[in-house]
């Protein structure tokens, strides 16, 4: 497949999402609501349960399987105040020593203008911040399309696994074209140019693994899934929480460094 063929793929109204994920990979998950300022936000889906028997903290990005659903979850763009339940939930991480693992998949951030009156910037700025700093193992999965600093917000992290078909961008590739070209039909030549595959990122130093999905159903992916997740928290547990945060800040020093 081509990058465009990539970018079709991850929006495919049947590609498994982050709560299919969670479903099959984290055992006796509880939902938990609101940001504690405004509201609840159901773009973002985040909670707690066990990973092999750990307690980790879990959120995903959710546009719904439903047209009604997903009008309800805004078609998985976040709001404000899912930016803030999600850090809020991090933070809670930290207090109790959870590791956190984020699930991506948003075309980005909610850009309507009762986003802006309540602070979207601002909440993403926020995490952003605040994810640097966490003294807890954080992963970042991006399982369908990471679009902006909506998919950002979720992927400040130790590692980040990309699935093969998936793609993470700072624009979509027609909002890229819109910029440069004017021609939103030019999608396709600015998919390639923005280089947002799976397989772009690894060699960025952007994505750390990529998981291949090649004639796999979605429960397989999701079985190695976990089993990677399950290894990279170990590999993580043998790291002292300071060369963590070190090693952290350098990985977002270097990244698309491809000369030194």
């Amino acid at each position: 497949m081509n990058a465009y063929d990539k970018v079709l793929s991850a929006r495919a109204a049947d590609r498994a999402q982050g709560t299919f994920y969670i479903r099959h990979i984290i055992d006796d998950f509880i939902e938990l609501h609101g940001d504690r300022s405004f509201g609840d936000d159901g773009a973002i889906v985040g909670g707690v349960g066990y990973l092999d028997k750990r307690p980790v903290t879990v959120i995903t990005m959710n546009r719904g399987d439903t047209l009604e659903e997903r009008m309800k979850r805004n078609f998985g763009c976040p709001s404000p105040e899912g930016y803030r339940k999600a850090l809020r939930l991090m933070k809670q991480a930290e207090k109790f020593g959870r590791p956190v693992i984020c699930f991506v998949g948003s075309p980005g951030a909610y850009c309507g203008i009762t986003a802006e009156e309540r602070g979207q910037g601002q909440a993403i700025a926020q995490n952003l911040w605040e994810m640097a700093a966490l003294e807890i193992p954080i992963l970042t999965v991006v399982t369908g399309e990471g679009g902006s600093g909506g998919a950002l917000a979720l992927s400040v992290s130790d590692k980040m696994i990309m699935l093969e078909d998936a793609v993470y961008s700072v624009v979509s590739p027609e909002g890229c074209a819109t910029i440069l070209w004017k021609d939103a039909g030019r999608a396709k030549e600015a998919a390639e140019l923005l280089r947002l595959t799976s397989e772009d990122l690894r060699q960025l130093g952007v994505a750390d693994a990529v998981l291949e999905e090649a004639g796999k159903s979605p429960e397989q992916i999701a079985k190695e899934l976990k089993k990677l997740l399950i290894a990279s928290l170990k590999d993580m547990d043998k790291i002292r929480i300071s060369v963590l945060l070190a090693s952290r800040y350098q990985r977002y020093r270097k990244i698309g460094n491809l000369w030194g």
